[in-house]
């Protein structure tokens, strides 16, 4: 197959097959090509995300071998070369209006149809992977959907009454699971060698809310995407006494915990130039290769960047994301297995529902022998070199969140946010200034989710109301200056708006929108109490 595909393909690749994309398969051809290497190292474009969301107006085949012939002549223009043969992406409708008068909440609501797409063409040679139904975009340089982003962004439609509007993105991740066997980080082709966070199980619950038998119809996909995260190959690596495979790590003592990964090992076409240039000082081609799966397994992780993944503090080279076991993604698994217990106990199958239990149970066991530590917090583990990490990060709520914490680690989690994480916008991400945006001073709308909800789970209600006011005020202080709603902000320094990263801050912004309306409406709720 010649040409970039458009998703009919990758279903008729991947149901027949059931495994997951290489990077030797279809579109990663296009990003082995001379010509996207020329394009991306030369720099035109300040975010390399730009480029591979460009539609080549022919197969890339026969762009490389044009490019291959023109490059010779004396006057050939590569910036020139693309402009002729490429199709700019269009405009998102307008979404930062300057109407910093008007009540932020009311903007919020103005936006979702302006971040609103319909179901999808599918369009050859484009990276966009087609939707069967009406979905939210985050916003910005984010102009598909987006896995885990999508489950903050639909809290707030359901608060905004969009019910059928939250439904039809969970169906399209159904359509996802259902045709590639997993859900990728986002709906490009350059996305399909990893995932994201699996919040699919708490999609489901959401909707489930308001209609019970969602669990039930949602059961399959909930099943498929278990076995993705859960498969085991023959490719096993050994780090330390533990086995991996994938996504799953198997410890000494028989645990079977997650790990962040990608089947991929050379740069992310997407960020194709910043790889290159951070693996530059490496030598060694297998460490490079390795650094390029970390560093592709971290964007899996969605906090893309953070010193959470460094193996020596301070050097984003040693990133090591795939030797590290993460507190987030294992509280997500727990939940994922006893939402497929419930579901199979709607069903009266006590067998399957048991054996889910089981696993979860299981996993709770583990995450506190590996993911607590004797500081008092819940850190990631290291399974290499079998001890916890050291970068203390705000992944601790995650625990709370789902009621894994006994109440006296989670009175220790909250001492520790209060006293470390807590600042004038609303909690830290990490307590280390590194430069990389999912570190401090940095502030986002998901972990400040799951960071009131979980303190409210253990009745510190006063802790979560703070925490939701705090960062309420700073999206309300930065809309009134700027009549915008970003993706993340500066929670140490309230003159500022974020900082660090691959990209500029953006503006739009799906899961901010989504987190500020539910915000509103505890905030609104605790007051009548």
């Amino acid at each position: 197959m010649k040409k970039r595909c458009v998703l009919t393909a990758f279903v008729l690749l991947f149901v027949a097959c059931k495994e997951e994309p290489t990077p030797t398969t279809i579109a990663d051809q296009y990003y082995e090509t001379e010509l996207f290497k020329a394009v991306q190292l030369e720099g035109f474009f300040p975010d390399s995300k730009t480029f591979v969301d460009y539609t080549p107006k022919d197969s890339f085949a026969l762009l490389e071998k044009k490019y291959l012939e023109l490059r010779e002549e004396k006057d050939f223009s590569l910036k020139a070369f693309v402009e002729e043969n490429f199709e700019r992406f269009p405009a998102l409708p307008e979404i930062a209006a300057n109407d910093t008068l008007s009540d932020m909440y009311a903007h919020i609501e103005r936006m979702w149809p302006r971040l609103r797409k319909e179901a999808d063409v599918p369009e050859a040679h484009s990276s966009k992977i087609a939707l069967p139904k009406p979905y939210i975009v985050p916003g910005g340089r984010f102009r598909e959907i987006y896995y885990w982003d999508s489950y903050f962004t639909m809290e707030g439609l359901l608060v905004s009454g969009r019910y059928e509007l939250a439904e039809s993105m969970v169906e399209n991740f159904a359509f996802l699971i259902d045709s590639l066997g997993f859900i990728p980080n986002g709906t490009r082709d350059y996305y399909l060698t990893r995932s994201q966070p699996p919040f699919f199980s708490l999609m489901v619950d959401a909707i489930s809310r308001e209609n019970p038998a969602q669990r039930l119809r949602f059961l399959p996909q909930m099943l498929a995407e278990y076995d993705f995260w859960m498969r085991k190959d023959s490719l096993n690596e050994s780090w330390g006494s533990s086995t991996a495979s994938r996504y799953r790590v198997e410890l000494a003592d028989g645990a079977v915990l997650n790990r962040y990964w990608d089947s991929g090992d050379t740069p992310r076409p997407e960020s194709y130039r910043e790889d290159r240039e951070l693996a530059e000082m490496l030598y060694d081609e297998k460490q490079k290769k390795q650094l390029y799966r970390d560093l592709r397994a971290a964007a899996c992780s969605g906090w893309d960047f953070s010193s959470r993944w460094y193996g020596t503090k301070g050097k984003f080279s040693t990133t090591k994301t795939t030797r590290i076991l993460p507190v987030d993604l294992n509280s997500l698994m727990y939940f994922m297995e006893m939402q497929i217990s419930k579901a199979y106990a709607d069903q009266t199958k006590v067998a399957e529902a048991t054996q889910f239990k089981a696993k979860a149970e299981a996993r709770k066991a583990a995450i506190q022998k590996y993911l607590w530590s004797d500081e008092g917090f819940f850190l990631d583990y290291d399974f290499e070199d079998e001890k916890s990490m050291q970068e203390w990060t705000l992944a601790a709520v995650y625990p709370l969140y789902f009621e894994l914490a006994t109440p006296e680690q989670a009175a220790q989690v909250r001492a520790t946010l209060i006293k470390q994480f807590l600042k004038p916008g609303g909690l830290l991400t990490t307590v280390d200034h590194s430069g990389q945006q999912w570190d401090a001073p940095n502030g986002w709308a998901p972990l400040q989710w799951m960071a009131v909800y979980g303190l409210l789970n253990y009745g510190y209600t006063d802790d979560a109301t703070l925490v939701a006011d705090r960062w309420l005020n700073i999206n309300e202080k930065v809309y009134a200056n700027t009549g915008k709603m970003m993706e993340k902000y500066n929670v140490e320094d309230l003159s500022l708006i974020s900082g660090g990263g691959e990209y500029p801050t953006q503006d739009g912004f799906g899961w901010t929108n989504g987190v500020a309306l539910g915000f509103k409406k505890l905030m609104e709720k605790t007051n009548e109490q």
